[in-house]
């Protein structure tokens, strides 16, 4: 029987999507819960999964098309209407099969003769025998430069130019491939049906990037005027002859995601009046506990244990004396909503953009459940396997920017939220300690707690208070207690 896809309800505030990208060719077998096409929200890119077995009949909603939550994008044929056809099938196989020997009988007759023509010939022209094509395809073709050899085709992949192939295309690999002007006739792709993996391009950018490392050799005339150029040129001029790695300029649509974190941002700042506070704050306590408990914490939970957690278990303890931090303002309404629970957001810097999905109810969490929960969101986001409702009803949120080595950070506000901690990196610095034989100076872990919190519903003084109450925590609470079982 035909099972009818539709599009799946998304959250609560979503009602349309954007197709980007089809996973699954028309006539091609699906599984249940196989990826089955890409779809973006205004609030995350994610995967739709096939609702049954079978093969995939009928394409209805092509790439780019929106469409609202129940909407039919596709048709597929369970298994048993799939099987009753398999006769039918085998039958136009065995049809297919005397022309099929017939076409490689033909293209080996054509390599011999090509192997037969003089060098120079063979050299001009290296591309396999074609088959027969429409006129305007071989008369585009024969237009086209020399230089551009056709790649190889592979069996189940799309033949043709690179716009067929774009268009099977997921919105990351797309992006990677226009970063980096990539030209997607020339890459091999190794996915089903010959389908560019993500993968597959960072591997031609891997060897391009090899190949601008190793210039070619000048002529040996050209060697011999080296020294002489050396002496002439000036001892502060840059060698022209390093490849430059700058972005080429070009002008591309923005992305649904990106578009809404550009319209969130700027209402952000232009809907809260933010100011940013920061503490100086000893993390030695939390390094020395990582330290010993992360090898066996890794080989037990699969995930690492970064410092982050530790921070967020501080904060999850610290915020309910301080709700104004963990509450949203509502001016035109007059009226100021506290939350009860903590929905901690997390920010995780993934290919299609910024993203924040929080971690619900994160009070009621350990180090290692935090741990595990950060790794599985920020997982989640980098394979499009969020839902809509993951980045909904925030309450607060970190961002760690010191994975990337950053010192300070004023975070944006996520609205309506009151209230983004930065954690920039951890260093080793010599400070002033003082104890009952004077002061000293030592070697300590040390990083900067940043606040940035909405003026409007939150004092200064407020805000002072909360970052030396988390400040304390880090300092003073027992994390071993917490890692125990590592």
């Amino acid at each position: 029987m035909a099972e009818e896809v539709k599009l799946p309800q998304l959250g609560e505030s979503v009602t349309e999507a954007t197709i980007t990208a089809w996973l699954v060719n028309e006539g091609e077998e699906v599984t249940e819960d196989q990826p089955l096409f890409e779809i973006s929200t205004e609030k995350v890119d994610t995967e739709v999964p096939s609702p049954a077995s079978g093969v995939l009949k009928e394409i209805r909603a092509q790439v780019d098309d929106t469409i609202e939550v129940g909407d039919v994008v596709a048709i597929i044929e369970t298994d048993g209407e799939a099987e009753a056809g398999a006769p039918a099938a085998e039958e136009a196989g065995a049809e297919a099969e005397a022309p099929a020997e017939q076409e490689a009988a033909e293209e080996e007759a054509a390599e011999q003769e090509a192997a037969e023509q003089p060098a120079e010939e063979t050299r001009r022209d290296k591309r396999p025998a074609a088959r027969e094509e429409p006129a305007a395809e071989a008369q585009a073709e024969r237009e086209a430069p020399a230089a551009e050899v056709a790649a190889p085709e592979r069996e189940g992949e799309p033949s043709g130019d690179g716009q067929a192939r774009e268009e099977l295309l997921s919105p990351i690999v797309r992006q990677l491939v226009e970063q980096h002007d990539i030209d997607v006739s020339r890459v091999e792709g190794t996915g089903k049906g010959g389908r560019i993996t993500r993968q597959d391009v960072e591997r031609v950018i891997q060897e391009g990037a090899a190949r601008r490392a190793e210039p070619e050799a000048p002529p040996e005339e050209e060697r011999d005027k080296e020294p002489e150029r050396e002496a002439r040129r000036p001892a502060a001029a840059v060698d022209p002859r390093q490849p430059h790695e700058g972005v080429r300029g070009r002008t591309e649509k923005l992305s649904r995601v990106r578009a809404s974190i550009a319209r969130s941002m700027f209402r952000s700042i232009q809907t809260t009046a933010q100011l940013t506070a920061a503490r100086e704050v000893d993390v030695s306590r939390i390094m020395q506990v990582r330290a010993r408990a992360k090898d066996a914490f890794r080989q037990r939970e699969g995930v690492p244990l970064s410092p982050l957690p530790f921070i967020a278990r501080a904060v999850c303890m610290v915020l309910p004396r301080h709700e104004s931090l963990n509450a949203s303002i509502d001016v035109d309404g007059g009226v100021a909503k506290y939350y009860e629970t903590i929905n901690l957001g997390v920010a995780v810097d993934a290919p299609q953009g910024l993203i924040v999905p929080n971690i619900k109810d994160a009070q009621d969490l350990t180090v290692p459940a935090l741990a595990r929960a950060i790794a599985d969101v920020a997982d989640r986001v980098r394979n499009k396997k969020l839902n809509p409702d993951d980045v909904q009803g925030g309450t607060f949120t970190l961002t760690n920017t010191g994975s990337r080595g950053v010192l300070f950070d004023t975070p944006v506000l996520n609205p309506p939220e009151s209230g983004i901690l930065a954690t920039p990196v951890i260093e080793k610095r010599p400070v002033v300690r003082s104890n009952e034989l004077g002061d000293e100076i030592a070697i300590r872990s040390m990083t900067y707690l940043c606040l940035t919190y909405d003026h409007r519903m939150v004092d200064g003084a407020d805000a002072a208070r909360f970052l030396a109450d988390l400040a304390e925590m880090i300092e003073t609470h027992d994390w071993s207690a917490e890692v125990s079982a590592y």
